[in-house]
């Protein structure tokens, strides 16, 4: 890269200083065609020469008479002569030459050229115009300027010319020392080229972390190849919070707009991705972006001690959350089962021991008692008005959860859904976030007995749910401040990437459906007269079987079957 600056700069020099070279010459040129010029017009202007070259002018008609005729000394001795080379004397000149109007000399430097005809056409100047012109005569290579001298008291009757000029040698040594002056500040600009030509070498090596163009080159290839064939997202940011790197994975996860050169705040990410942007070195956050559930991580970058940005990754965990919420229904019923196992089988014990012993009234009876609390009654009340099968698994596994918990799940009294779900990861995601928070905020309630009540209802192809607590309600101030991504009331677990983003999620995927959730209620602790009913068993719960709590209502538009 050096080498080829400085050859770049040699060659722009050499080439202005060519152009500089070739204007200088012709400026030089016309600046001595035209000082000669004034002196040929200075002398062709004498009042002297004038009426000297009208008289040598009308003597030419004459036999025998005019300035070819006229001997060298009186023509040395004449106005002519006397003007020409004191004109000559002052300006330095080569020569300052005067004619009649057949071109023969009345004015020379050289004594024994006059009354003889120019070496060179005067036909020009003897026509009435100014002549400058670069030629050979018997002095030499000159640039001379030629004018003509007009009859005293005329302008336009011309007797003569003057002629004035200077030997080219004149012309070139001038030339030489501006081309030497030039050369010293061409000197000049070269060093100082050169030397800025080295600072940007420099400059470019530190910029480009020491890579060579090449290298540079098969760096940017082996970048797209990597970046657009994982299927994380990466988006680079510089120290500037501007995007360096951003592909394709992270424009469809984070930011559409997502492009080099924009500022990090142009880009809409949520609070949450902002803040693992704000703080890089931070372990795997979830974050919910639209309907997404991404798992983002982020860390400073440096090279050579230097930092160079914040590098972050982006992986979209929306599937596997949604079957691990399917996972953790199936567990729960799994379990559920498993407990109702071993309940039946110890009450076929029982009936089998009855029958035995031959107690077949008390096996009767016991029969009887069985299946009027069988396992469906027995598990859930009330969940015989949910005719969809999903949505009855999936409140049975909840109640089962629930139990092992010490929290007693009911269905609420205005529970009626006849239809069929056509939607029903999106309302398990939805209902089970918020029932999992009734279930933990039932459990470390103070109210006893902890209880969660779901209550659902369909409209059309609307479904309305409603969650409520027996837990300590919502203490953070605002109450709404729940739904804010990266908020939560659970202190007392850990978990990997961090809490607060069930309730965002449930609210983005309600809203992305035309509905919503809402906190109809924040409910609060009991008071001390409740607290006071609880420590002698006397209190009652208020406000409908579930009462002092937290209460969320949810509306998703389109989740059941049309027609239903």
């Amino acid at each position: 890269m050096l080498v080829s600056q400085c050859a770049v700069v040699a060659v722009t020099l050499a080439a202005a200083f060519a152009a500089f070279a070739y204007s200088n010459e012709h400026r030089l040129d016309r600046e001595y065609q035209l000082r000669a010029l004034a002196v040929a017009r200075t002398v062709a202007a004498e009042p002297s020469v004038r009426r000297a070259a009208a008289a040598y002018s009308a003597a030419n008609d004459r036999a025998g008479g005019g300035a070819a005729h006229t001997s060298r000394a009186a023509l040395a001795a004449g106005p002519a002569q006397t003007a020409a080379e004191a004109a000559r004397a002052r300006t330095g000149f080569l020569f300052v030459v005067v004619t009649d109007d057949r071109g023969i000399r009345l004015a020379h430097p050289e004594r024994a050229q006059l009354g003889r005809r120019v070496s060179t056409d005067p036909s020009g100047a003897l026509s009435g115009h100014e002549v400058l012109a670069r030629h050979r005569a018997h002095l030499g290579d000159e640039v001379v300027a030629k004018v003509p001298v007009y009859a005293p008291g005329s302008a336009t009757e011309v007797v003569g010319e003057a002629n004035a000029g200077l030997a080219v040698s004149a012309v070139r040594a001038q030339f030489l020392r501006v081309l030497l002056g030039g050369l010293g500040w061409l000197a000049v600009a070269l060093l100082l080229g050169v030397a800025a030509s080295a600072l940007l070498a420099r400059r470019w090596k530190r910029l480009t972390l020491g890579l060579e163009p090449e290298e540079l080159a098969g760096l940017v290839q082996e970048q797209e190849a990597v970046l657009h064939g994982i299927g994380e997202g990466v988006l680079a940011l510089d120290t500037g919070g501007r995007v360096t790197v951003v592909n394709d994975e992270a424009r469809r996860l984070l930011a559409p707009a997502a492009a080099p050169g924009r500022h990090v705040g142009e880009l809409g990410l949520t609070p949450r991705v902002a803040e693992v942007l704000r703080g890089p070195g931070r372990g795997p956050v979830m974050a919910a972006v639209g309907e997404r559930v991404l798992v983002v991580s982020s860390r400073t970058v440096r090279r050579d001690g230097r930092e160079l940005g914040t590098l972050l990754t982006v992986q979209d965990r929306t599937d596997v959350e949604s079957l691990t919420r399917q996972l953790d229904a199936v567990q729960a019923m799994s379990s559920a089962l498993r407990a109702q196992r071993h309940e039946f089988a110890n009450r076929l014990h029982v009936v089998s021991a009855l029958a035995h012993g031959g107690h077949l009234t008390e096996t009767t009876e016991y029969i009887d008692t069985i299946l009027g609390t069988g396992p469906l009654g027995e598990a859930l009340p009330g969940v015989e008005a949910v005719s969809d099968s999903y949505l009855r698994a999936f409140l049975s596994a909840k109640a089962a959860q629930a139990r092992e918990s010490g929290v007693t799940l009911v269905v609420g009294g205005g529970t009626w859904v006849a239809g069929t779900l056509a939607a029903p990861v999106d309302v398990t995601t939805v209902s089970g976030n918020l029932v999992d928070n009734a279930i933990e905020a039932a459990r470390h309630g103070r109210r006893t007995p902890a209880l969660v009540e779901v209550e659902l209802m369909t409209e059309g192809s609307t479904l309305l749910i409603t969650v409520a607590d027996s837990g300590d309600g919502v203490t953070l101030s605002p109450a709404r401040d729940v739904f804010r991504e990266g908020v939560s009331t659970k202190h007392h677990a850990s978990v990997v990437g961090g809490r607060g983003i069930g309730l965002a999620l449930a609210r983005q995927i309600a809203r992305a459906r035309g509905g919503d959730v809402y906190l109809a209620e924040p409910g609060g602790p009991p008071s001390a007269a409740e607290l006071a009913g609880l420590s002698d068993g006397t209190a009652g719960r208020t406000g409908g079987p579930v009462g002092g709590g937290a209460v969320f209502v949810v509306r998703l538009h389109d989740v059941m079957e049309a027609g239903t």
